[in-house]
C-alpha cells in the first residue's frame, strides 16, 4: 500500500514537478532537484549522480550547507565503488540509516568521529526509469535519528519524478549531439552535397555546394538536379527506377554552375530513407585535377609512343641493313650479338605498342583488324618469341595445343602480344629451371587459352590489383617491372569480348587465363 501524502508533501512533489518541466538541461535539473530536497528534509549535504548505460558516473551535482561543491570523475568513481551509494546502485533500493555509526554500508570519513562531526543519518535511493537505473541520489542530516521511513518515501518520490527529467535530458543531450555530427558531416563536407525529392528538385545543399556551384540557396532550391547536370540514366534509370534498390550508384558528367562554367563531376547518388519519405543525395566530387592529370598522362604516353618509335624504327632498319651487308664469313662470329639485338628491339617494340594500345583502348577506340585467326599459329609464334629467354634460365616450354578447334576473330597482333606477355611474365617469374605450360581449349563457343607457370604464386588480395596499371607484386625477391603487360593483357581481351583472370596460391604456381569468342 503505497504511504498517504501529506499536503505539504504533495505541494512539494509539484513544486519539484514544476520546476524539472522548465528545462531539459541536465546541467539545471540537477542543481534544483537538490536544492529542494535538501530543503525540504533538513538535509547537510546531498548528491544526484547521473549514470550511463554501462552504470559509470558521466554527471553530477554536490550541495554542502547550501552551496554547489566542484567534483570530480575520479570522486564520483570512488563513492559508487564503495559506501552506501554504491551499495544502493549494485541492489536497486533504497535504504534509510538512522545512525551512520551502527551500519557498514556508510563508508566512514575522518570528520565522523565522535570527537568531530560524529554519527548522522542518511538516505540513499536509485533512480529507475522504464527498468533502467540512471542515477543515484543521497541526502545526508548531521544529526542521527532525523532522517526516517517518511523521508526515504519522500525521497524516493523526488528521485521518481527526477529520473524522467534525467531521462528527457539524456535524450534531449544525444539529439543534439547527433544534430551536430550531421551538421559538421553534411555542411562542412568537403565535397558538394544536394539532397532532392524523387522528382529532383533541391530540397537542401551544403556549404560547399554553395560556393563551389555559386548559386543562393533560394534560387538553387528552384531548380532541378537534371538541369543542373546530365544524369547517366543507364545508371539511374529513367525516373530513378534504378535508385530504388539502395545502392549507391556513381558516374561521371559535368555540373553547370551560375557563372556558366562547366565543372567536370564524379556523382555518387543514392536513396535515403526520412521519416515516411524517401529522399536522393548527390554527392558531387571536383574531379577538375584528375582530368588534367589524365590529360597529361595521355599527352605523355603519346610523345613517348611517337618519340620513342621513329629511332626504334631506325635501329631495326640499321640492323637488317648490316645482317645483309656483313660477309658469311663474319655471321658465325656476330650472329649470338645480332641475335640478342633483335630481341632486345622487338621487346621494346612491343611494349611501346602496348602503351599506345592502352591508350587507344583506355579512350574507347575500337579495333579495326579483326579477321578469322587460328590461335595455334599465334601460340607457336608467341613461343618462338620467348625461347630464347626460357633457354637462357633453363626452363621447359610444354605446349598443350588442341589439335582441332574453331579460329577466332580478332586483332592478330594483339593477340598474339597477350599471349607473349603472359609467357614472358611466367619465365619472369618462375624459377631456373622450372616449367611452363601453354594449353589451349574450345568449348561452347569460346577459346580458352592458359599460362601456367610454378612460380611463387600470387596473394589473393593481389589478384585483381595486378590488371591495374603499374601495379605489381611488392616483394624484395620479385623480378623488377613497370606493371603495363597484365594491364594491356586485360584491356585487349575486353576489347576481343573476353574475360582474362588468374588462379594461384602462394608457392603453387599461378595461371593466367584467357578467353576470346570463336568464330561462328
Amino acid at each position: 500500500m503505497p504511504p498517504v501524502r501529506s499536503n505539504a508533501s504533495l505541494e512539494l512533489l509539484y513544486n519539484i514537478s514544476r520546476e524539472l518541466a522548465t528545462s531539459i538541461n541536465l546541467h539545471e535539473v540537477l542543481p534544483r532537484v537538490l536544492f529542494l530536497c535538501v530543503e525540504n528534509v533538513g538535509a547537510e549535504r546531498a548528491s544526484l549522480i547521473v549514470l550511463d548505460e554501462k552504470q559509470n558516473p558521466v554527471d553530477a551535482a554536490i550541495v554542502y550547507k547550501n552551496q554547489l561543491i566542484a567534483h570530480t570523475t575520479r570522486q564520483l568513481q570512488s563513492t559508487l565503488d564503495q559506501g552506501l551509494a554504491g551499495w544502493v546502485r549494485r541492489n536497486r533500493k533504497g535504504v534509510c540509516l538512522t545512525d551512520t555509526s551502527q551500519d557498514e554500508r556508510w563508508l566512514r570519513r575522518p570528520d565522523d568521529s565522535d570527537q568531530r562531526t560524529g554519527a548522522k543519518s542518511a538516505i540513499c535511493v536509485p533512480i529507475v526509469v522504464h527498468d533502467q537505473l540512471v542515477g543515484v541520489l543521497t541526502a545526508v542530516h548531521p544529526k542521527p535519528g532525523v532522517l526516517d521511513q517518511n523521508a526515504l518515501d519522500l525521497l524516493q518520490s523526488i528521485a521518481d519524478q527526477a529520473g524522467f527529467a534525467i531521462y528527457n535530458a539524456r535524450l534531449y543531450e544525444a539529439l543534439q549531439s547527433a544534430h551536430r555530427r550531421y551538421r559538421e558531416l553534411f555542411e562542412e563536407n568537403i565535397n558538394p552535397i544536394l539532397i532532392t525529392n524523387k522528382k529532383g528538385r533541391v530540397l537542401e545543399a551544403n556549404n560547399r555546394a554553395l560556393e563551389q556551384f555559386g548559386y543562393p540557396l533560394k534560387e538553387l532550391a528552384r531548380m532541378n538536379i537534371y538541369e543542373l547536370h546530365e544524369a547517366d540514366l543507364e545508371q539511374t534509370g529513367k525516373d530513378s527506377s534504378l535508385l530504388e534498390t539502395g545502392k549507391t550508384v556513381f558516374y561521371e558528367s559535368a555540373f553547370h554552375t551560375q557563372d556558366g562554367q562547366t565543372l567536370p563531376v564524379q556523382v555518387f547518388v543514392r536513396a535515403v530513407p526520412v521519416d515516411s519519405e524517401v529522399v536522393y543525395q548527390w554527392v558531387l566530387e571536383d574531379i577538375r585535377e584528375r582530368k588534367e592529370l589524365d590529360a597529361l598522362r595521355e599527352n605523355l604516353i603519346a610523345m613517348i609512343y611517337h618519340d620513342l618509335r621513329s629511332p626504334l624504327s631506325n635501329i631495326i632498319s640499321s640492323l637488317d641493313m648490316l645482317h645483309s651487308f656483313l660477309p658469311p664469313d663474319c655471321m658465325e662470329n656476330l650472329q649470338p650479338i645480332l641475335s640478342i639485338t633483335n630481341r632486345s628491339t622487338e621487346r621494346m617494340q612491343r611494349l611501346i605498342n602496348s602503351l599506345l594500345d592502352i591508350y587507344r583502348l583506355e579512350a574507347g577506340q575500337s579495333i579495326t583488324d579483326k579477321r578469322p585467326l587460328e590461335i595455334s599459329r599465334l601460340c607457336y609464334e608467341a613461343a618462338d618469341a620467348i625461347q630464347p629467354v626460357i633457354e637462357h634460365k633453363h626452363q621447359t616450354l610444354n605446349l598443350n595445343l588442341q589439335s582441332e578447334y574453331p579460329r577466332v576473330y580478332g586483332d592478330e597482333d594483339m593477340i598474339r602480344r597477350v599471349i607473349i606477355n603472359l609467357l614472358e611474365n611466367a619465365a619472369k617469374y618462375t624459377p631456373s629451371g622450372g616449367e611452363i605450360s601453354l594449353i589451349t581449349q574450345a568449348s561452347a563457343g569460346w577459346m580458352q587459352i592458359t599460362v601456367q607457370d610454378n612460380g611463387p604464386g600470387i596473394p589473393p588480395a593481389m589478384q585483381e590489383e595486378i590488371f591495374k596499371k603499374f601495379s605489381r607484386v611488392q616483394s624484395k625477391n620479385m623480378p623488377k617491372g613497370l606493371g603495363l603487360g597484365l594491364a594491356f593483357c586485360q584491356l585487349a581481351v575486353k576489347a576481343h569480348n573476353g574475360q582474362i583472370w588468374v588462379e594461384s596460391e602462394l608457392n603453387q604456381g599461378s595461371s593466367f587465363i584467357f578467353t576470346l569468342p570463336v568464330v561462328e
